[in-house]
C-alpha cells in the first residue's frame, strides 16, 4: 500500500495517508512508477510532503495546477504548510472567454445502475423526492409558534401519506432593507415552490416588512390546494386555524404517488464542509463523477460556495457553454470579491482553522479540490441567490462558502437532496435530504450517525468506478424512499439566510 498519494505528474507534493515520521522512505505511485522519499520531518495524515526542491518565491504544485508560492527553499522530504507556503492570490484578475476551451470535456452517462427513480410528480412537472408538508414563516418572531404547530400537526396527521410536517426557523423578515429584504422574501419564495414539498402553509405575522402579498407576489400564480396563507396576528386561535389549513394541505398531498421518473428530472446540490487534505482525493471527485452522470443523464447539478471558487474559477470559466454564461461567471466571482472588499477583508482570507488541521493550506490548494465536485460538464447557467434553476447540466449559484446558507441556497435553486462531502464530520442537514460523504474511514467509523457513504474506501482498494456505482445506488434509493439520510434519521433540518446590510 502506498505512503503517500501523488496525483499530477507536475505535483511538486504528495499526499501523506497516514502519520509519517522523519527518516522513513514514504513510498508514493504515479502511472505504475513507484516514487521514494526520505521523510526530513515529521508530516501529519493528511498534509503534503514535498518530492523535490523547491526554491522560495517559486510555484507550488498540486492537482497539476499552482496550489501558492514557496515562503522559503523547501527541501526533498519536508512537511509544507502554512510555515513555508503562502498564497499566490492577489489583487484583481482579468479573464479572457476561450470559446472552445469546453470543447471534449462532456461526461457520459454511467454504464450500470438505474436511469429512474421513484419520485413524486406534481401538477406543474416539477418533481419531489419527498411528500411533505412545510411551514414556512415570513418573519422570525412567530418561530416559536409555527414550530409548535408543525409538532402538533406531525403527531395529528401522523401515517396519513405524508412524509412528516417540518418548520424551518429563521431570524428575518423584518426590520431589513434592500438586498437583504429581497434575499429573505426571493429564498422563500423559492423554498415555497419546491418539489418536496407537496403542500406549504406561509404563516405571517401582519406588522413585518415581509408581508404575505409580496411573497404571493413572488410566487406568482396562486395553487390554492398546494400554498395557503394565514397571518396570525388575523387569527383568534393561529394554532387551530393552522392545523385546519394544514388538514387540507394532507388531503392533497395524499392524492400524490410514487411513479417512475427519468433521472433527468433529478437535481443534485453539491458542498463541502470541514475539509481535509483527503477531500480533493477521495470525496469531492466522487461527487464529480456522480455530478457528470446525472447531466448526462439531462439532470441537473448545483455548485455553490463562491469565495471557494477563488483560484480555480478559469477551469470553470473555461466550461461556459457560450459567451453569456463566460461573463456571468466572470460577474458571479467579481460580484463575491466586491463583497470582501466593500466590508475590509482580505478577498483570499481562507481556509478556516479546522481545513488547515486537515492539511489545507491556501484559498488555491482549497478551491482546486472544492471544484472537484462540478465533474466535468459544461456550465449551463448561472443564478443569483434564492432563484430557482431552470436549465439542466451544471448551474453555479450565488452564495458564500458557510456550510448552512450554502445548503439552504442550493434547496431554494431546487436540489431534491444534496452530496455534503466532509473530512471532519458534521451533523448539520438542509431542508431536503443532506448526504453526508465522508472523505477518510477514521470518520466514517467514528461517526456513524453522522456519515451516510465513505468515500476513503478509495484508499483502501475500492476503485473510483465501483464507488461511484455504489454512491449512485444509493441517491436512488434515497430520491425512491428506500431509505433516509442520517440527517432525515435524526431530525436535523436547518436554513440560514444570507445577510449583508442593516437591521433597523
Amino acid at each position: 500500500m502506498s505512503d503517500i498519494v501523488i496525483l499530477h505528474s507536475k505535483d511538486d507534493v504528495g499526499i501523506a495517508l497516514r502519520p509519517l515520521s522523519a527518516g522513513e522512505h514514504a513510498i508514493g505511485i504515479l502511472n505504475g512508477k513507484e516514487h521514494a522519499i526520505e521523510l526530513t520531518e515529521d508530516v501529519p495524515k493528511g498534509h503534503k510532503v514535498a518530492l523535490r526542491r523547491i526554491e522560495a518565491g517559486n510555484h507550488v504544485f498540486k492537482f497539476g495546477y499552482s496550489i501558492g508560492l514557496a515562503k522559503e527553499a523547501i527541501l526533498p522530504g519536508t512537511w509544507i504548510h502554512t510555515h513555508n507556503l503562502k498564497t499566490g492570490l492577489s489583487g484583481e484578475v482579468e479573464y479572457q472567454y476561450k470559446p472552445n476551451a469546453n470543447q471534449g470535456l462532456e461526461p457520459s452517462a454511467a454504464s450500470h445502475g438505474s436511469s429512474t427513480f421513484q419520485g413524486y410528480v406534481r401538477p406543474n412537472g416539477e418533481v419531489g423526492i419527498r411528500n411533505e408538508i412545510w411551514i414556512i414563516n415570513t418573519v422570525g418572531c412567530i418561530n416559536k409558534t409555527c414550530e409548535l404547530l408543525a409538532r402538533m400537526a406531525g403527531q395529528q396527521f401522523q401515517g396519513r401519506g405524508i412524509d412528516g410536517v417540518y418548520h424551518f426557523p429563521h431570524p428575518y423578515g423584518c426590520s431589513q432593507l434592500g438586498d437583504d429584504l429581497s434575499h429573505t422574501q426571493r429564498l422563500l419564495s423559492s423554498l415555497a415552490q419546491h418539489g418536496n414539498a407537496a403542500g406549504v402553509l406561509i404563516i405571517g405575522l401582519g406588522c413585518e416588512n415581509n408581508q404575505i402579498d409580496q411573497m404571493q407576489a413572488m410566487i406568482g400564480e396562486l395553487d390554492e390546494n398546494r400554498i395557503k396563507y394565514m397571518r396570525a396576528q388575523d387569527m383568534e386561535d393561529e394554532l387551530e386555524e393552522g392545523l385546519s389549513l394544514i388538514s387540507e394541505l394532507v388531503e392533497y398531498a395524499e392524492t400524490f404517488k410514487r411513479t417512475e421518473v427519468p433521472l433527468s428530472k433529478l437535481k443534485i446540490g453539491l458542498k463541502c464542509g470541514g475539509s481535509d487534505g483527503l477531500s480533493g482525493i477521495t470525496a469531492n471527485p466522487l461527487a464529480g463523477r456522480i455530478a457528470d452522470t446525472i447531466t448526462a443523464y439531462g439532470g441537473t447539478a448545483l455548485l455553490t460556495e463562491v469565495p471557494e471558487m477563488f483560484g480555480a474559477e478559469t477551469i470553470l470559466m473555461d466550461r461556459a457553454a457560450d459567451e453569456q454564461v463566460f461573463q456571468d461567471i466572470t460577474l458571479l466571482i467579481n460580484n463575491f470579491k466586491q463583497y470582501f472588499v466593500s466590508h475590509g477583508q482580505e478577498i483570499y482570507e481562507n481556509p478556516s482553522p479546522g481545513n488547515k488541521d486537515g492539511g489545507i493550506t491556501t484559498l488555491e490548494e482549497k478551491s482546486l479540490g472544492c471544484t472537484q465536485k462540478g465533474g466535468t460538464a459544461t456550465v449551463s447557467d448561472v443564478l443569483r441567490y434564492g432563484v430557482r434553476s431552470t436549465k439542466p447540466g451544471l448551474n453555479l449559484i450565488e452564495g458564500p462558502g458557510n456550510d448552512l446558507v450554502s445548503v439552504t441556497a442550493l434547496a431554494a435553486a431546487g436540489a431534491h437532496l444534496v452530496l455534503f462531502t466532509t473530512g471532519r464530520g458534521t451533523p448539520f442537514g438542509g431542508p431536503v435530504p443532506t448526504v453526508k460523504i465522508a472523505t477518510n474511514s477514521e470518520l466514517a467509523k467514528r461517526k456513524k450517525h453522522w456519515i451516510d457513504f465513505n468515500a476513503g474506501a478509495l484508499l483502501e482498494g475500492k476503485t473510483m468506478d465501483e464507488l461511484h456505482a455504489d454512491l449512485l445506488e444509493i441517491i436512488v434509493h434515497l430520491a425512491s424512499g428506500v431509505d433516509k439520510t442520517q440527517n432525515e434519521r435524526n431530525g436535523f433540518r436547518e436554513i440560514s439566510i444570507f445577510k449583508d446590510g442593516v437591521i433597523l
